[in-house]
């Protein structure tokens, strides 16, 4: 099986933090590809602002039992969801925190972990009623979540317990059970361990209190403003 890598505008610079001010077309095809690829029960690769990941439509379960065939992953381990915007994390998560806590931690290299709501597919992580939800600091991946109209569910694109990804050829290895590949550049510096690391991962179900679960790229910054701007206390 052949795979379709398709390299996005502006992507050779690195990060894509703005929709690129040449060349939309090309952009709205990618898009437009993807979001019929998706829309078909495809998985597909994709850049975020912390390592590349591949990303289903999560409320499609035969899609969501197509990611975890791509990762060779255990069934029991939880698959985030992403957004486009703050405003779409009310309608898939019970929030309990003040809304501008999440517009300063969102966009951005951060994962938040909350009570699921009624409207996100019962298949999607069936084994635990709390969702992680991203929105990555990235204008394509955020751009495709809102044109899909529904959350995507993402992982990192990598076997599991292989190290993470931060060019597309790093994963080549998945290309022929994936439907697409979108080149956005490479993604941080490889030199620096830390730029492997993902997403901070923390808790928020309990209110008051949070809980980091993955330390990740974010964690100083994450914890300061969860404790000194708002006043959340670790949940030992």
């Amino acid at each position: 099986m052949t795979c379709k890598v398709l390299s996005l505008p502006g992507g050779e610079n690195g990060r894509c933090t703005s929709r690129p001010t040449r060349d939309m077309k090309g952009w709205k095809e990618i898009l437009n590809t993807s979001l019929g690829i998706l829309q078909q029960g495809g998985v597909i690769g994709v850049p975020t602002d912390t390592i590349y990941g591949i990303a289903c439509l999560a409320q499609n379960s035969q899609s969501i039992s197509n990611i975890y065939n791509v990762k060779g992953r255990n069934g029991t381990k939880p698959l985030a969801i992403c957004v486009g915007n703050v405003e779409d994390i009310y309608r898939y998560c019970r929030v309990n925190v003040p809304d501008q806590l999440l517009r300063d931690l969102l966009p951005g290299p951060v994962t938040l972990v909350m009570e699921r709501s009624d409207r996100l597919n019962k298949e999607l992580n069936p084994f635990t009623s709390l969702v992680g939800v991203r929105i990555p600091d990235h204008a394509f991946i955020r751009q495709l979540a809102e044109v899909c109209s529904e959350p995507l569910a993402l992982t990192s694109a990598n076997i599991s317990s292989q190290e993470s990804t931060l060019t597309v050829e790093e994963f080549r290895d998945l290309w022929p059970k994936l439907s697409l590949v979108v080149d956005g550049g490479p993604i941080g510096e490889h030199s620096s361990p830390e730029c492997r690391l993902g997403s901070t991962v923390v808790d928020l179900s309990v209110p008051g209190k949070f809980t980091v679960i993955r330390d990740g790229c974010a964690l100083t910054h994450t914890v300061d403003i969860l404790s000194n701007s708002y006043g959340l206390l670790p949940n030992s």
